[in-house]
């Protein structure tokens, strides 16, 4: 019989807001750094496909303890794991095509804008005139940040990233709320794996696995991608989605210094000035809340 998970939750903290805040900051750190591993890596699909086995591999014993979400969201695991497929394939053609530094923050900027509007219009949240203020303010930093020279195609395919973010986050946060969080987080990690494995066996990309699973890199990326999603998802059912997807999307700012550190993309005062306004638009949303 699996255990309760009461004793996860006390060692989180009480306060719903602060416990989601810290939640969705630990993602954004999280989701920056296994985003620019696949950036660092050679073949981003097949990256991407490893890291996601790994984290179902580091999801699967956690769900023996938290126990299963249960079946009346299966729905959403399919339909998420679907979602996830064109994710996955979307923001790796956006990778290859563009730089870090334009379709990162386009990804995750309208993934946010997208889940925002999507949780008041389809899940019934509330933000106040002041959260809604920090909103905008994030999602201009976000749009400045995208003011980079690249090809159409290239932003296309942020674009399109940004859509399946929209997408699954409302589809995972409703189905996070009729489930334990963090199971649901972690059996959403074990079905985008199995969607993903298929679409990558059938496409031929089946001996490439292996060569990318012995790297340390991936195999932190993926577990950093699992706990990252699972975070959110325990996030959206103590707030808003809107709050916590822009909280989340503070990862920009981190995927800019990444990307002008790591990557060695310019990182022109302009860029600095974008991230203000992210970390400002931020503050702004946590006060109004």
């Amino acid at each position: 019989m699996p255990i309760s998970p009461s004793p996860w939750r006390a060692l989180l903290p009480d306060h719903p807001l602060i416990l989601a805040t810290v939640l969705a900051l630990s993602a954004a750190v999280l989701h920056a750094a296994w985003n620019l591993a696949v950036k660092l890596s050679g073949d981003r699909l097949v990256t991407t496909w490893a890291m996601f086995l790994y984290g179902a591999a580091a999801s699967a014993p956690i769900l023996l303890f938290t126990g299963l979400p249960g079946s009346q969201v299966v729905p959403f695991l399919v339909a998420s794991a679907a979602v996830h497929v064109v994710y996955v394939w979307l923001l790796t053609r956006a990778y290859d095509l563009g730089d870090f530094s334009m379709a990162y923050p386009v990804a995750r900027g309208g993934g946010a804008l997208l889940a925002a509007l999507g949780g008041v219009l389809l899940l019934g949240d509330h933000l106040s005139l002041a959260a809604s203020a920090g909103i905008g303010v994030v999602l201009l930093g976000l749009l400045s940040l995208a003011r980079l020279r690249s090809s159409g195609v290239a932003l296309a395919a942020a674009l399109g990233t940004a859509a399946m973010i929209g997408t699954y986050t409302l589809i995972d946060s409703n189905g996070a709320r009729q489930a334990d969080g963090i199971g649901y987080g972690l059996a959403v990690s074990i079905a985008a794996a199995g969607s993903l494995s298929a679409f990558c066996l059938a496409s031929g990309r089946g001996p490439k696995l292996l060569p990318a699973m012995r790297s340390w890199r991936v195999a932190g990326g993926g577990i950093a991608s699992a706990a990252a999603y699972t975070f959110v998802l325990v996030a959206v059912r103590h707030a808003p989605v809107g709050y916590v997807a822009c909280l989340r999307e503070s990862s920009v700012v981190l995927g800019a210094l990444g990307a002008w550190w790591i990557l060695h993309e310019p990182m022109a005062r302009s860029r600095i000035v974008s991230s203000a306004m992210v970390a400002a638009g931020v503050a702004l949303l946590v006060v109004a809340r």
